[in-house]
């Protein structure tokens, strides 16, 4: 299943759904056996595939934990509690939770094998305090079920979507728009070896696909146009780089505005970031993991339990008030409806019956802190939710 979010507009959710599973039935049927020729047909091919033993690394990298005063307080961690930490990445988090209570575990979840090995230094030096699981959201409960821990145990979850600074600051993780490297964004590339990486999908996917993946994951404006453009440089050579594809969706806009978009601290932003967001989404089936890591905490988390989620952007964070509203999303990818008159309909029901599985611990979505997003910009996007476990 494809995990979509819906628009505004009933038609627009429409013509944006029916147009991502037809490009996901073309992916899975056709990209999986066109990735093996393509080097061959190309005479280079993705460069992703040759870089990605690279990833490990035994540098510290720098890491500054989005919104941990918040995360703390609301986690509300007590001494002999087991936490799961989600999303381990460069484990601020964890290092925060370990140094605030010293009697506790700490799960640590991630599916990139980077962020596994600084779990396992970090397990070093902390004796059965911390226990790295290498896996994906969706492979949690077997995890869990593989140390002997039982769903309806754990005290408290921390989910922090999104990717980390360690994936964002490394070239070869093909991430950063900014940083020259491997067009591949793929979280857990060394482990998962075959999955395709965004060079695949950049050189494989038609002109049609390529404009629906960017509106559907990007929320991209003028997804035909740089579809367009994708296409038309693929003609030439093929995109490999992260540069090289930044450079061909700024040449498909006026050079006065490449830089002509704001984030929210007011500061330029590349043409090309929604379509680097949207491949990212694409190749490492974010929206799926995440609505499979809400489904998987639920059941873990026992009965007055916590549960923190940080997102980073709209389609994540939509997905998290909906799922801790209480709404039905199990056929989710097949509902075509009214955003406005589902969310009238979901609140009336909720003033009436509750939600019988999630209290809201805030009401309103919780943002950083002014001097915080000055210090660390990369969480001036971020959105925490934090809900208690009926």
């Amino acid at each position: 299943m494809i995990f979509h979010i819906p628009s505004p507009s009933r038609q627009l959710f429409q013509k944006r759904s029916l147009a991502v599973q037809s490009v996901m039935r073309f992916w899975n049927l056709k990209l999986n056996s066109q990735t093996a020729s393509f080097g061959a047909d190309s005479g280079s091919g993705p460069s992703c595939k040759s870089e990605e033993q690279r990833y490990i690394s035994t540098e510290k990298p720098p890491h500054m934990p989005v919104m941990l005063k918040e995360v703390l307080h609301y986690l509300d961690i007590q001494p002999g509690h087991v936490v799961l930490d989600m999303t381990f990445g460069g484990g601020g988090h964890t290092k925060a939770i370990l140094e605030e209570i010293s009697d506790v575990t700490v799960l640590a979840l991630d599916r990139d094998p980077t962020a596994i090995f600084l779990a396992q230094e970090l397990a070093k030096k902390n004796p059965g305090r911390v226990r790295p699981l290498l896996g994906l959201f969706s492979e949690l409960e077997s995890l869990l079920s593989s140390v002997n821990v039982r769903a309806g145990t754990i005290d408290a979850v921390l989910l922090d979507a999104g990717c980390s600074s360690m994936q964002l600051d490394r070239a070869e993780r093909g991430f950063s728009l900014s940083k020259d490297g491997p067009l591949d964004m793929r979280m857990d590339g060394m482990r998962l070896s075959n999955m395709p990486c965004a060079a695949d999908v950049v050189n494989t996917l038609d002109q049609q696909a390529l404009a629906s993946i960017l509106t559907a994951y990007g929320e991209e404006r003028n997804a035909r146009k740089i579809a367009s453009a994708i296409v038309e440089a693929r003609r030439v050579n093929p995109i490999t780089r992260t540069q090289q594809l930044a450079n061909v969706v700024a040449g498909s806009f006026p050079k006065a505005a490449v830089y002509s978009r704001k984030d929210r601290l007011h500061r330029p932003a590349h043409v090309a970031t929604k379509t680097f967001q949207a491949l990212r989404i694409l190749v490492n089936d974010e929206l799926n993991e995440l609505h499979a890591g809400l489904q998987a905490a639920q059941r873990v988390l026992r009965s007055g339990g916590r549960f923190c989620v940080i997102t980073f952007h709209s389609l994540e964070d939509r997905l998290v008030k909906r799922f801790l509203q209480g709404d039905d999303l199990s056929n989710f990818e097949h509902s075509h409806f009214d955003q406005l008159k589902q969310r009238t309909g979901n609140l009336a029901k909720m003033k009436k019956n509750g939600n019988a599985l999630w209290h809201l611990l805030s009401k309103k979505v919780i943002t950083p802190e002014r001097d915080e997003v000055n210090e660390n910009a990369r969480g001036r996007s971020a959105k925490l939710r934090v809900a208690l476990r009926c």
